[in-house]
């Protein structure tokens, strides 16, 4: 078993098918918009993420981009958007590349994609001063009479969307993680153990590349859908009373496998939103698997902190963290075993 590192920063006891259905139509896209906080939205460069015609398991017309301001404070902004029909990315690249790629999926409970804190708010750290390409996932939410598997089918295809054009951005094709914030790393965590479930049918031939990210970072990620489930997440994704097989199905602790890619964990031991035991799961479960793996829990922080921590908390050092576990996971995977030429 590969050996396991528990970074703890703090004192700590321990309506569905399996596929989506091939013949169903895209919704077109969603009208132009035309509001300020619609129109910083939709600027910088987007990617459909299906091709015209293909969104799996959509019917009838995509309903226009609907964005929420939450924040009274212009320097601090905090929106969402939500009624997702036509996925899309949208694309950060920086001045000076990396050739790094990294797929952020954002959280919101399974209701809404957060837009700010959990994405804009990267940029500056990631983009414009680590070099990283960001490709920022609008993922399909659950609602009545769409499969529970739109979001992994997003999931999938983008990483396969970005896989497609890393060369010709100039980034590298095997070195391709995942990023998820709370639901949003649930949505990571099932691509990281799913990548390659059937979750939709062959769109192109970006659908025949593999959609295995190179690995996964998961900040307050919801987990468990059992006795530390995130109560909206599990309402929203698999209902009320669940039942045991879809518990378990989408509790990502019971999905780990040898061979998904290594993965971080960060989280706060004072999150009162999505609880810690959802990434000490998952590290069990990681270990048990032989999985390589680090853990770092944060003695405060709560949950939703993103890129806005207190400055001078130990949990405002999670960009640096996971960029360095980024970096030697590079460094590993190059580096020619102790004894051979």
């Amino acid at each position: 078993m590969r050996s396991t590192l528990f970074s703890l920063l703090c004192s700590l006891s321990l309506a569905t098918s399996p596929a989506i259905a091939a013949a169903a139509a895209q919704r077109a896209p969603p009208p132009a918009v035309a509001g300020a906080e619609e129109a910083e939205e939709a600027a910088g460069e987007h990617i459909a993420l299906w091709p015209a015609g293909g969104v799996p398991g959509e019917s009838g017309r995509a309903r226009g981009l609907h964005v929420v301001e939450r924040s009274a404070d212009p320097a601090r902004p905090d929106r969402y958007v939500d009624q997702i029909d036509a996925p899309w990315l949208v694309v950060h690249a920086p001045a000076q590349s990396n050739g790094k790629a990294l797929l952020v999926i954002p959280g919101g409970g399974y209701q809404r994609v957060v837009i700010d804190k959990e994405g804009t708010a990267l940029v500056p750290r990631w983009v414009d001063r680590a070099g990283y390409t960001l490709f920022v996932l609008r993922y399909r939410l659950p609602e009545a009479g769409r499969d529970r598997q739109a979001a992994l089918a997003d999931a999938q295809r983008a990483m396969r969307v970005v896989r497609a054009a890393a060369a010709r951005r100039g980034l590298d094709v095997e070195d391709i993680a995942v990023m998820g914030f709370s639901a949003g790393g649930h949505v990571a965590a099932r691509l990281a153990t799913g990548y390659d479930t059937p979750a939709y049918p062959p769109a192109d031939a970006a659908d025949r590349l593999s959609a295995r990210p190179s690995r996964a970072v998961l900040v307050y990620p919801v987990i468990d859908m059992g006795p530390q489930a995130h109560g909206g997440s599990r309402l929203r994704l698999i209902g009320e009373p669940a039942d045991a097989a879809l518990v378990r199905r989408y509790s990502m602790q019971d999905q780990v496998r040898a061979d998904m890619p290594p993965t971080l964990l960060l989280h706060a031991a004072d999150d009162r939103v999505v609880s810690v035991d959802n990434s000490l799961l998952m590290a069990r479960a990681l270990a048990a698997a032989g999985v390589e793996h680090e853990l770092h829990v944060f003695a405060h922080g709560g949950h939703g902190f993103g890129m806005r921590a207190a400055a001078d908390s130990t949990t405002a050092l999670w960009p640096d963290i996971a960029q360095r576990w980024l970096r030697a996971q590079t460094q590993t995977q190059t580096q020619t075993p102790e004894g051979h030429p």
